[in-house]
C-alpha cells in the first residue's frame, strides 16, 4: 500500500512553489519576501514531513524531483484556493494592500506611472508595484496580478479585455530626412538606415518589416528596447518604426508608409483576483487612463 500523502499547509506550498517556479532560493526569497536560510529550513522540513525528496540541490539551483512534480498540482490547488479565500474576504472590505502589474515599458512610463497620482489619492492604503520586463512575467504563476500586453494570451486561467490599439509609422528625425539620398532606380527604403530589432525580438511584426525591407541589408543599429530606438531615430541614425504618440512627443517625422503593425492592447487579470478590490481599482483606473486616450494611442490626432 502506498505512504498517504499529508495534508500540506498553504504557507509549506507557498515556499515550494515559490521554489520550483524561481529554481534557486534567492529569486524565491525575492518572491516570497522571506529569507533564504529560512526558505532552506522550510523545504527541508516539509521533505521530512512528507518523507521524500522534492528537489534535486545543484549548484546552479533546486530541480524537482518526480516526487515534486507529482506534489506540484496539490500545490497549486491550494494556491488557487487561498487565493479565492483572499479575494472573497477582500471584497467586503477598503482597498488597500499590494497589487502587481506588468507593462511594457513604453507604456508604464509616458502614460501609466503619470496617472498614477489621482489613483493613489482615491485610495491611499494601495500599494502598487509595476513590472516592466515582461517577458519573464507570468501571471498564471502569479508573478503579477493583472497586466497591459501587446499580445493576447493564448491559456492560462485569466480574464483578458480589449482595451485600445497602439499604432505605429515610420519615423525618422528632421535631419536624417532631410539629408536622406535616394538613387533614381532604387525601391522605397533601399537606401535607407533603419534602426532594427535584437534578434531575439525577430519576431516582432515591426522586426519582421525592417528585415523585409533590408532586403538582406544589416541595420545601422539594432537595439532591444522601443525607448534606445527613440533616441536612436532622435539622434539621426535612421528610420525606426514607433509609436505615433511617442515618436510624435519627440518631434520626429512620419514617412507616408501603411505598415500594417499595429498592436492591440490587452488588459490582463488573473481569473482568481478579478473580483478583488485592490485589483478591480487598479484595472478601471487603467481601463480609464488606456480608453480615454485612444485617439492619441492610435495615432488619430
Amino acid at each position: 500500500m502506498s505512504k498517504p500523502v499529508p495534508s500540506l499547509l498553504w504557507d509549506d506550498a507557498r515556499v515550494f512553489l515559490a521554489v520550483a517556479r524561481k529554481g534557486t532560493l534567492t529569486a524565491a526569497a525575492h518572491l516570497t519576501g522571506g529569507g533564504i536560510a529560512t526558505l532552506s529550513r522550510r523545504i527541508d522540513r516539509l521533505e521530512a514531513a512528507l518523507g521524500v525528496p522534492l528537489f534535486v540541490r545543484h549548484q546552479t539551483g533546486y530541480r524537482l524531483t518526480d516526487e515534486g512534480n507529482a506534489l506540484l498540482p496539490k500545490a497549486e490547488a491550494l494556491e488557487h484556493a487561498a487565493q479565492a479565500f483572499e479575494s472573497q474576504a477582500e471584497h467586503e472590505t477598503e482597498v488597500a494592500g499590494p497589487v502587481r502589474l506588468a507593462t511594457a515599458e513604453n507604456l508604464a512610463n509616458p502614460i501609466i506611472i503619470p496617472s498614477l497620482p489621482r489613483l493613489m489619492e482615491r485610495h491611499p492604503q494601495l500599494e502598487l508595484e509595476i513590472a516592466t520586463d515582461v517577458a519573464s512575467v507570468n501571471l498564471h504563476r502569479r508573478d503579477a496580478d493583472l497586466a497591459l500586453r501587446m499580445v493576447k494570451p493564448k491559456r492560462g486561467n485569466v480574464t483578458v479585455r480589449r482595451l485600445a490599439t497602439l499604432g505605429f509609422g515610420l519615423y525618422g528625425s528632421l535631419e536624417y530626412l532631410k539629408k536622406r539620398e535616394r538613387s533614381p532606380d532604387s525601391g522605397p527604403h533601399d537606401d535607407d538606415a533603419f534602426i532594427g530589432w535584437s534578434e531575439a525580438q525577430s519576431h516582432l511584426p515591426a522586426a519582421q518589416w525592417i528585415a523585409r525591407s533590408l532586403r538582406n541589408r544589416a541595420p545601422a543599429l539594432t537595439t532591444t528596447t522601443l525607448s534606445a530606438q527613440l533616441q536612436a531615430a532622435s539622434a539621426g541614425l535612421g528610420l525606426a518604426i514607433l509609436p505615433h504618440f511617442l515618436a510624435r512627443d519627440a518631434g520626429l517625422q512620419r514617412l507616408p508608409v501603411e505598415l500594417g503593425v499595429d498592436q492591440a492592447i490587452w488588459l490582463v487579470i488573473h481569473s482568481d483576483l478579478a473580483q478583488s478590490r485592490r485589483v478591480r481599482a487598479v484595472a478601471d483606473h487603467l481601463t480609464e487612463v488606456v480608453q480615454g486616450l485612444q485617439g492619441r494611442l492610435a495615432g488619430r490626432d
